[in-house]
């Protein structure tokens, strides 16, 4: 293959991928709305629509020499031609199957031009038998040719598990009459294969495709034209402050008028004044100076103010220019929440059928349009919120019957834009909601909070704690969650790109996670502050207010300085020690009044003392470089319009930073860190071998004392005589297993709080829900056994 063929495959198979990934979208769509259950119209469009999507996957993929791919949507599309033709009805075995093709025919196609794997390959041929056998045994009535019938299903293909050294001649599309293993004729002007006839859309706009590498190039570029039009801006402020300058000159020109006409009428006599002609003459001469130094001032002033007017004009038409250039740049890489979004109902499907639930699941305002790097940002936290909504929110249908609900949860999503240019996303269910008083005791038990502390928060502040890591009310530990680090990270997140995140309780049961994003990442309004002899900005968007407070009103409330604004107490801290910059008076003037900024970070609201607040002005976010890639309270840095690089206060960072400055110390606390000082006992209760020998090691060499067991019953014979901190125990061993161990250490009234983890093969919604009943703390599947987790776990809990 010559290196212009291997680049015209190359583009091809780019130009595959894309059209290969709207086709399985399209078909997974199809397959999880036919399983909600539609009208029997609309259930034979449906069923079309996915069929013709299976038949261009198909022929797309014999354009581009894709034969695995190929042979696998063969099957496919037979099944799917059956429901088409009514001589077989879909059943929920059929749907998981497809599921699973789709899954697949995804992995094939991300590995379209370098070949699949041999596991990928005994997969596919796996799959292609199952969905044969499902065509085969499900059918009712002898498939008869001709229009309207589908065709017997074609002899299978066999599959190849390594690259193609040379794609095949660019074949000939199929359309909707071709036969399904009919041949093809070789032509180079129909490589892309187009959708049938039927499925044409007209295009509205004439549209091109361009590298997003390329249109982040560009924005970027467009992005620093923000720096030229504060320049600008600049310039005219400066020629502003000069031509002003002129009228304060002129103020003090008509007063000294008079006494220069004086002067010269004093100089002008008769010689009667001799004794002082060296003086006249000085005084002439300084008169005719003023004279023309006011003629040239005059000059000046008619110069530079139609330069100030064409200055002043420029930076309009300037600012008008990149104004429109970055909405018109930043509009080409929006991209609607539909994007994203297009996964999400399989994965609540998956998930919930893995956990023995039924959710509807419904997603609203889809079109809304974002920043394409904040919704690629905004993926993870989004899946997290989702799983934690069906892990820990919503009941199993059983459980829901009981509390008289219906058995199918409602899990949804629902994005709309807000001004200011933000987005709203809230992640709503109507599962069991978020218990307070256990928060409460998850913070006082990992040492946030003592137990007087916590009486007093409400319980919206206690709901709150729920994104400090380390916090959870699960009750147990799972691979995929109940660590409680899962929500801390996603604010973490989110308040990286600028936004916020909120719990909500719904008065009727459930839960709303209301997220607040902005519709770009490049730009923000920013408040310019002075702290010392330095400069600042701060996020408009976490500014609360700015207060002017009486050096006598502050006040100490257990040794913290707090203010009252609005009647309510707010703690007062110096930004300047917060940061540690040299202060100079910081906060203080004349007249003894302190300037203080209030931020709120979800809901918490702490008030900064500073020397000045300058002005708001819009902000061009340039991150530190790898070298600085995490500073401590600083998000990055702006150019204003005079040139100096000013630092962008993180302002989240710095809340966190300023209470761990003025909190008190609790003795919960200092507990804790005398019990990591000493050495820790552990029970492994294991009957392999192997496994036993394996985690033996793995906490030895992490520092703790382990003594084994080789069932349930040597394990509880061990407990009783000697005192250990944590259980680690397998499953299924001889005379007692796991969970009856774990029934026995709970029912004992010395052993009842210490903390068991139980490392098992078991994976079943019904294993993880007997390991809860009977009280275990956490639950690891041997399958995805990481020793991270598990040490990872053991300092969570001793």
């Amino acid at each position: 293959m010559t290196s212009k063929d291997d680049e015209f495959y190359q583009r091809l198979l780019t130009t595959f991928k894309g059209e290969a990934a709207e086709h399985l979208q399209a078909i997974a769509d199809g397959v999880l709305t036919l399983e909600k259950g539609t009208s029997t119209s609309e259930r034979a469009s449906l069923i079309e629509t996915i069929y013709r999507e299976a038949h261009s996957l198909k022929g797309a993929a014999r354009a581009v020499n894709l034969r695995e791919i190929e042979a696998l949507c063969q099957p496919l599309e037979s099944l799917l031609a059956s429901w088409k033709n009514e001589s077989s009805q879909p059943v929920p075995e059929h749907f998981d199957l497809i599921h699973q093709t789709v899954t697949v025919l995804e992995d094939l196609v991300a590995r379209s031009g370098i070949g699949v794997t041999a596991a990928q390959g005994a997969q596919a041929r796996d799959l292609a038998k199952l969905l044969t056998r499902a065509l085969a045994g499900r059918r009712t009535v002898a498939p008869a040719s001709g229009p309207g019938k589908a065709a017997p299903p074609a002899p299978p293909i066999e599959l190849q598990t390594a690259p193609n050294p040379e794609p095949a001649p660019a074949a000939r599309p199929e359309t909707a009459g071709d036969s399904p293993a009919g041949p093809t004729a070789p032509t180079a002007a129909t490589v892309q294969p187009p959708r049938p006839p039927h499925q044409e859309k007209p295009l509205a706009t004439e549209t091109v495709r361009v590298a997003t590498a390329k249109l982040d190039a560009l924005l970027l570029q467009a992005e620093e034209f923000i720096a030229a039009k504060l320049i600008a801006g600049q310039r005219a402020a400066d020629l502003r402050e000069a031509v002003a300058e002129f009228a304060l000159w002129q103020k003090y020109w008509a007063k000294v008028q008079p006494l220069l006409r004086d002067l010269k009428r004093l100089t002008s006599g008769d010689g009667r004044h001799r004794q002082a002609e060296q003086f006249c003459r000085t005084a002439t001469q300084i008169g005719e100076f003023l004279d023309w130094n006011a003629e040239l001032v005059k000059n000046l002033e008619h110069k530079l103010t139609p330069i100030l007017r064409a200055a002043e004009q420029d930076t309009r038409v300037i600012g008008g220019l990149v104004d429109n250039l970055l909405f018109d740049v930043k509009k080409v890489l929006m991209l609607p929440f539909a994007m994203l979004l297009e996964t999400f109902p399989k994965f609540v499907r998956d998930l919930a059928r893995e956990q023995g639930k039924e959710v509807d699941f419904t997603i609203q305002g889809r079109e809304v349009e974002i920043d394409r790097r904040i919704l690629q940002e905004i993926k993870d936290p989004l899946l997290h919120l989702v799983r934690n909504s069906i892990d820990h929110g919503l009941e199993t249908p059983e459980e829901r019957a009981r509390r008289h609900k219906p058995v199918q949860g409602r899990l949804n999503i629902a994005i709309a834009q807000k001004d200011s240019g933000k987005v709203e996303i809230c992640v709503a269910d109507d599962g069991v909601g978020i218990d307070p008083e256990k928060v409460k005791a998850a913070a006082v038990k990992q040492g946030f909070l003592s137990a007087a502390e916590a009486e007093g928060l409400t319980a919206d502040e206690a709901r709150q704690l729920i994104f400090r890591s380390g916090i959870s009310t699960a009750p147990i530990i799972t691979t995929i969650s109940g660590r409680g680090l899962g929500l801390a990270i996603v604010q973490e997140k989110v308040e990286k790109m600028g936004g916020s995140l909120q719990v909500e309780a719904v008065p009727t049961g459930g839960t709303i996670f209301r997220l607040v994003l902005p519709l770009t990442l490049a730009t923000f309004r920013g408040t310019l502050i002075q702290v010392g002899q330095r400069l600042f900005v701060i996020p408009t968007t976490h500014l609360e207010r700015v207060a002017r407070v009486k050096g006598e009103d502050v006040k100490t409330v257990e040794n913290r300085e707090t203010i009252l604004l609005n009647g309510h107490p707010i703690a007062l801290v110096s930004l300047a020690a917060t940061l540690g910059v040299p202060s100079q008076g910081q906060g203080s003037s004349q007249n003894g009044f302190l300037t203080v900024l209030v931020l709120n970070v979800n809901g918490q609201r702490l008030a900064f003392s500073v020397n000045a607040v300058l002005n708001e002005q819009e902000v061009l976010v340039k991150n530190l470089g790898p070298q600085l890639l995490r500073v401590p309270n600083i998000a990055g840095a702006t150019v204003l319009g005079s040139g100096a690089v000013v630092p962008i206060l993180n302002v989240t960072d710095l809340v966190a930073s300023a209470i761990k400055k003025t909190a008190p110390q609790h003795v919960v606390g200092q507990g804790k860190k005398e019990a990591e000082q000493q050495v820790s006992s552990i029970l492994v209760a294991e009957d392999s071998i192997t496994a036993r020998t394996l985690l033996k090691n793995i906490l030895e060499l992490a520092g703790y004392r382990v003594q084994t067991a080789i069932d349930g019953v040597e394990g509880f014979t061990a407990l009783q005589r000697e005192h250990f901190d944590l259980v680690v125990s397998d499953v299924e061993m001889p005379r007692m297993n796991g969970f009856e161990l774990t029934s026995r250490i709970r029912a004992d009234k010395r052993l009842a709080e210490l903390p068991v983890i139980l490392v098992t093969a078991l994976e079943s919604p019904e294993d993880r829900k007997r390991g809860i009943e009977v009280g275990a703390n956490a639950y690891l599947v041997k399958s995805s056994f990481d020793q991270g987790n598990l040490l990872d776990l053991i300092k969570q809990f001793i």
